[in-house]
């Protein structure tokens, strides 16, 4: 007997539980993305409108990532609906770039993954966050059909006309410090936003314009007092040399400050003498007194984020969510609690996770929070976490998994078909059973991989000529017992899941 004919005869037209990751679910994102949440949704979510911290404990398959997505399309939702109050989405959950760029500033000595993430700190995770805003933004502003910006970042580009010249000023300093593209070569993209931001650049060229004039004055006028024997003397290389000072002082200090946002943005990938030619196509009015994430501290940065929001807000963009997600996944962390902390751990800073105009939701295996148990007091203090709305374990109960099954085979229903969960199964086994049974899952994952297995068990049971259309106790029970085994040695590190 096929499954597919167990289903049909159901009136469901896929199989609703063959996927376990939400990222390439599609009954999850085009059916129950919008409609079924875990219990704490509300206070995970919270109110676009005053974005809030939130930090959340789950184990895997608890459906973080689930939620992940849900927060994004909910947001996306309420930007069309508040053109004038949307939120700027940023998905800091890919951490392998950052972390690989990180390693290389590090001699074979120290390329340890437990000695790279101790020097890891809260200034780098910031570089991490502004690069992908930037970069995505930028994107944006150029139309850029590359981008990997998620789609609740769109705006008019007739919106750009609302930044004056200090906004496109900060744009392009933002730009030339953070913007990752590998669309095309830097200087390229960064020269395609500044005519985008209609900033002109000559002036800042008027050294060099001073030095090939006062060159080609001298060249001139010994040509044209036929005084080739001024070459003979030495003031006219200093007169030459005095003219092109201010072009080599400007140069000098250029290349200072692009190597040093070069040396200190470690997760960043620039080359000091690429960024000087940017910096150099700024006037130096423009950059007198601007902060440059030049040194190892969060001062800078808190700054360059203020001038981002900044920018966002003329925009339309009154607010910024961070969505961090799968921290373990870098291979540099592969799955260690003890790497996980030491690269999450400079996050949990009160003054960052309540910087004005930004939430973070920090989705974090469920491992994580047993060292929460054991810091001290002075990490109490700086990370504050009975202000970040945190949610120690994110549990599902029995009843909650019974509807997350029954919206999916809704879900999958054929036309004019309303299946039940409950016709799976055969009437001995009881609704009460079948609510403990899966409380014992504990989370979506298992539900689906146990509910997978058991309708293919049904099915290996019985021929095409002799079908049965119910699922009886004993089968359940049997395959329950051989899941939970499984369940258990997963638990416990002794099989993949």
């Amino acid at each position: 007997m096929k499954t597919q004919q167990f289903l049909e005869h159901h009136g469901i037209r896929t199989n609703p539980f063959a996927e376990e990751d939400a990222q390439t679910d599609p009954v999850f994102k085009d059916h129950c993305i919008a409609s079924t949440h875990h219990p704490t949704w509300d206070k995970i979510y919270g109110d676009p409108n005053e974005p809030a911290t939130s930090i959340v404990f789950g184990e895997k398959g608890a459906g973080k990532t689930a939620m992940r997505l849900q927060i994004v399309r909910h947001l996306a939702d309420h930007n069309r609906t508040h053109p004038h109050a949307r939120v700027f989405v940023i998905e800091y959950d890919d951490f392998n770039p950052f972390l690989d760029r990180f390693r290389d500033r590090f001699g074979a000595r120290r390329r340890r993954a437990d000695k790279v993430l101790a020097d890891w700190k809260l200034w780098d995770h910031m570089d991490a966050i502004l690069s992908l805003g930037v970069t995505g933004l930028v994107d944006r502003v150029l139309e850029s059909k590359q981008t990997a910006d998620p789609p609740t970042n769109e705006f008019e580009i007739a919106e750009l006309k609302s930044l004056d010249r200090h906004q496109a000023r900060d744009l392009l300093l933002l730009a030339a410090c953070y913007d990752q593209s590998t669309s095309e070569t830097k200087r390229g993209r960064w020269h395609r936003l500044r005519r985008k931001l209609r900033y002109h650049a000559w002036l800042s060229q008027w050294d060099l314009a001073l030095g090939l004039v006062g060159t080609a004055t001298a060249v001139g006028l010994m040509a044209y007092l036929g005084r080739w024997t001024w070459l003979e003397s030495p003031w006219i290389y200093l007169a030459v040399a005095a003219v092109w000072l201010p072009w080599l002082f400007r140069f000098v200090h250029r290349f200072w400050q692009a190597s040093q946002i070069t040396r200190n943005v470690r997760v960043g990938k620039h080359t000091a003498n690429q960024l000087r030619r940017i910096l150099g196509r700024m006037r130096s009015v423009d950059l007198a007194g601007q902060p440059l994430p030049r040194k190892q501290r969060t001062d800078d940065r808190y700054e360059l984020l203020a001038k981002f929001q900044g920018i966002l807000k003329s925009l339309g963009f009154q607010g910024i969510v961070v969505l961090v997600d799968r921290v373990d996944e870098p291979h540099l962390i592969n799955g260690s609690v003890d790497q996980m902390r030491a690269l999450l751990w400079p996050m949990l800073d009160n003054k960052f996770l309540k910087h004005p105009g930004m939430g973070f939701k920090l989705l974090l295996p469920i491992e994580l929070s047993q060292y929460i148990d054991r810091e001290d007091r002075d990490f109490y203090q700086r990370a504050r976490l009975d202000k970040q709305n945190m949610v120690p374990s994110l549990e599902w109960t029995g009843e909650a998994l019974y509807d997350v099954a029954s919206a999916r085979l809704k879900a999958c229903a054929a036309p004019g078909s309303s299946p039940s969960l409950r016709d799976l199964f055969d009437p001995a086994i009881s609704d009460r059973r079948l609510v403990d049974a899966f409380r014992g899952l504990r989370v979506p994952r298992h539900l689906f991989k146990f509910m997978y297995r058991l309708m293919v068990a049904h099915c290996n049971a019985y021929t095409d000529e002799e079908p049965s259309w119910t699922i009886s106790g004993e089968r359940f029970e049997s395959v329950l017992a051989l899941y939970s085994r499984d369940q258990d040695a997963f638990d416990r590190g002794l099989r993949a899941g």
